[in-house]
């Protein structure tokens, strides 16, 4: 049995949020000790709490100032709530997750007393457009980070090239294990296409483009209705499907409004995640224009619901939709081709099914939780003994 520690920023619902109580789980079934440690949880994004304690066989730990935004007295402060916690615990691994709670959990674990070994997760790039003076901070902090743990798990390949071209860590710190999703609830069939869709309002004979994403401003939303506005005023059948919430909520229903199509979408807010696959397979395409992407666990979950894809090409997206085999990639960025495969798709429905059909397959031989839980028993494994030879076996002085 291993003891392990996850801290993650933020447990609101999100891709990585769910990445990481999905490992827990995992670990948990496999017979392992496991902790989450976690900041306190706001926003109208939702919370993964819920789920874990429904889960009943993690411990969960608040750290009161592990918050997002960076403040130098609370950095400090959560620093030394990590420290302690993990001295408390003694586990025989900590694994953060996301920037802060990656910057401040390995910095914590590394100078523990109890000399855990330490891993981290890069969910996604933590550096934006055009923000010099931010990705210059951040990528002095991630180096320092760096070197300071045993393994550095990435969802996507192209989270390794972006973070080694900022020479962060060295090639042998790093590995890519797949973020992973639970297959059941997207292969079942209940409840069906038609349900889901009378439930909401929409007509059988409607063209759906869904997205599934947090309504904040890198995820594309804008870039939608831009591709999309003169389609859906023109085409009495189709119809947008988002499924999420967020910050943006306000003023993307006063943009629909000002269009003349708020009669045209369908907004969920707030679903909890169990009603996801459903509501996937109410689309005909899923549409993913997102700016920032580690690996996007809604292109998968479409694939394994049976729905094409159609995403910017983004970071780590063309290792999940890979242009006309398991989707349709379009230049990040590019509205007006964004529209173009969109309405290319939408007239051809056999196309859409095989593409989802061969995505399908291999999302479920190369993304599922299993293989995701089975990867980081062996980052787990290869992090011990590089924790041992650095510092010699566990209660040792060597340090």
């Amino acid at each position: 049995m291993t003891r392990i520690l996850h801290i993650s920023t933020r447990l609101i619902l999100g891709g990585s949020q769910e990445n990481t109580v999905l490992s827990c789980e995992g670990q948990v079934g496999l017979g392992h000790e496991v902790h989450l440690a976690y900041g306190p949880i706001y926003g109208p994004e939702g919370s993964m709490l819920d789920r874990v304690r429904a889960f009943g066989k993690i411990e969960t730990h608040e750290v009161p100032h592990l918050v997002r935004p960076v403040r130098p007295i609370s950095d400090v402060r959560a620093y030394s709530e990590l420290k302690t916690l993990i001295d408390e615990i003694k586990p025989d691994v900590v694994h953060t997750h996301s920037s802060k709670a990656g910057i401040l959990g390995r910095l914590a674990g590394w100078h523990a007393r109890s000399k855990p070994a330490v891993v981290h997760t890069i969910h996604g790039p933590p550096f934006l457009p055009g923000k010099t003076v931010p990705n210059a901070i951040y990528t002095i902090a991630e180096r320092i980070a760096a070197k300071r743990c045993d393994a550095i798990v990435s969802v996507a390949d192209a989270m390794t090239r972006q973070f080694l071209d900022r020479g962060i860590g060295t090639p042998a710190l790093y590995t890519t294990v797949r973020s992973g999703v639970d297959l059941e609830p997207y292969v079942a069939s209940h409840p069906t296409r038609d349900e889901v869709r009378e439930k909401l309002g929409l007509e059988p004979h409607h063209f759906v483009v869904g997205t599934v994403a947090r309504l904040a401003e890198d995820k594309g939303h804008d870039d939608l209705l831009d591709a999309l506005g003169e389609d859906l005023i023109q085409n009495e059948h189709w119809r947008l499907l988002w499924v999420g919430d967020g910050y943006w909520r306000e003023r993307l229903e006063a943009r629909l409004a000002s269009m003349g199509i708020a009669d045209r979408v369908v907004l969920t807010g707030l679903v909890p995640p169990a009603e996801v696959p459903g509501l996937m397979r109410a689309m005909d395409v899923l549409a993913h224009p997102s700016y920032r992407e580690g690996l996007p666990r809604t292109v998968t979950q479409a694939l394994l619901a049976g729905v094409c894809p159609v995403a910017y090409d983004c970071d780590g997206t063309p290792e999940i939709c890979r242009h006309k085999q398991t989707g349709w990639l379009v230049p990040t960025g590019d509205k007006a081709e964004l529209g173009r495969a969109i309405r290319h798709l939408a007239n051809r429905p056999d196309e859409r099914l095989a593409l989802a059909a061969a995505g399908r397959e291999t999302a479920g031989r190369e993304f599922s939780d299993r293989a995701m839980v089975a990867g980081l028993e062996h980052v787990y494994a290869e992090a011990m003994s590089a924790r041992d030879r650095r510092q010699g076996p566990r209660g040792s002085t060597t340090l």
